[in-house]
């Protein structure tokens, strides 16, 4: 190496930063034993901040722009040094430059729930997760509270600090707020912004970083709570429960009359099924139809009365409920014979039929008991 390079690497000329990262807080010019010329060059860019330090003391400050190194734009370190009328030999200083551009893409979310009262649901766990973006504003406040001797800070050395403060802060903004849990979707700008200006007041002052934007991109319930809504939802959509019922059922008699193989509970359960379906129509025609106007002083009848509903027990299946005829019908089909277990409301368990009053006699009269 000559002379001329060795002097070259010996005086620093030239000081400046380009910075290729997204994400890079503060960055020390790398001096490394080098000295800085007197009238050398200090280029500033866009978005950056220089700052010059002197034994860990904060000097000078310098915003974007071109500068000659003199003793007359160094005032605070011509002071430090003790440069009274100027100097001519190379000095020696650490050169820090500070981004004062927004870091974007940073996210934060609340790693454990948070619990709220609310009114609706009473007590609830969320969760909740968003994005916000970072700057530098107070330069020497970020080098004294945060960077100190690093030669390089980068912006996830403080992300930790600052998603723990703000789910601690989300929490408290949730509690004052008291908006209920189904509201909250139509309040997160008025919640995000709330909730930036609480993170704000806490980080400026003391370590001279601002967030200009923090949003809350989505609060989330628990599994069970949505689960429920859900639920209450479909019932919602589904309207007239009554009609609900009468289209499953119709499905469900379609279902049974397409699958031959059912053998004799398969048509038990579907004449079960279509008597209910009947039952169901002709008690929403009842409904559905006016009543005819009775003449002056005419009585009006009474009510029929209600056939009694039997079940009868058919390979470990319920069937029913049928009317007296279907009954009898069964009966003499060989489906329902005297050891078949039936029911009817009012009975206490299940009988053999044989047993009933009201069916010993389907059939018929008992046989005398074989001679001596």
């Amino acid at each position: 190496m000559g002379l001329l390079d060795r002097l070259r690497h010996e005086v620093v000329d030239i000081v400046e930063w380009l910075d290729d990262t997204r994400h890079t807080l503060v960055w020390r010019f790398p001096r490394h034993q080098n000295e800085i010329k007197h009238g050398a060059k200090l280029i500033v860019r866009p978005g950056q901040v220089a700052v010059f330090v002197d034994q860990g003391q904060i000097a000078d400050l310098f915003e974007p722009g071109t500068y000659t190194l003199t003793t007359e734009n160094l005032p605070i370190l011509a002071t430090l040094k003790g440069w009274k009328y100027g100097f001519e030999s190379p000095f020696k200083s650490e050169v820090y430059f500070v981004s004062t551009r927004q870091i974007t893409d940073l996210k934060w979310g609340t790693p454990n729930p948070v619990m709220m009262r609310d009114p609706d649901f009473g007590p609830l766990r969320l969760r909740a997760f968003g994005t916000y973006t970072l700057k530098a504003v107070d330069p020497k406040a970020l080098l004294r509270e945060l960077v100190g001797t690093d030669a390089e800070f980068e912006a996830e050395e403080i992300s930790v600090l600052l998603r723990s403060l703000i789910s601690t802060t989300f929490a408290d903004v949730l509690g004052t707020a008291e908006i209920p849990a189904l509201d909250l979707a139509a309040r997160y700008q008025e919640l995000s912004d709330t909730l930036r200006d609480a993170v704000v007041e806490r980080v400026d002052d003391e370590y001279g970083l601002d967030i200009p934007q923090l949003y809350i991109v989505n609060i989330s319930l628990p599994d069970e709570v949505e689960k429920a809504l859900d639920t209450r939802s479909s019932m919602g959509i589904t309207g007239d429960m009554q009609r609900f019922q009468q289209y499953q059922l119709g499905n469900a008699m379609m279902a049974a009359a397409n699958n031959p193989g059912g053998g004799t509970a398969g048509e038990g359960m579907g004449l079960g099924m279509g008597l209910a379906m009947a039952n169901q129509m002709v008690h929403s025609m009842a409904q559905a139809a006016p009543a005819a106007p009775s003449a002056p002083g005419a009585s009006v009848p009474p009510p029929l009365p209600q056939a009694v509903a039997w079940f009868f027990a058919d390979q470990g299946q319920s069937i029913g409920p049928l009317t007296p005829a279907q009954v009898q019908a069964q009966a003499a089909a060989g489906k329902l014979t005297q050891k078949t277990l039936v029911w009817r409301a009012g009975m206490s368990g299940w009988s053999p039929a044989e047993e009933v009053p009201e069916l010993a006699g389907l059939f018929g009269p008992p046989s005398p008991p074989p001679l001596p």
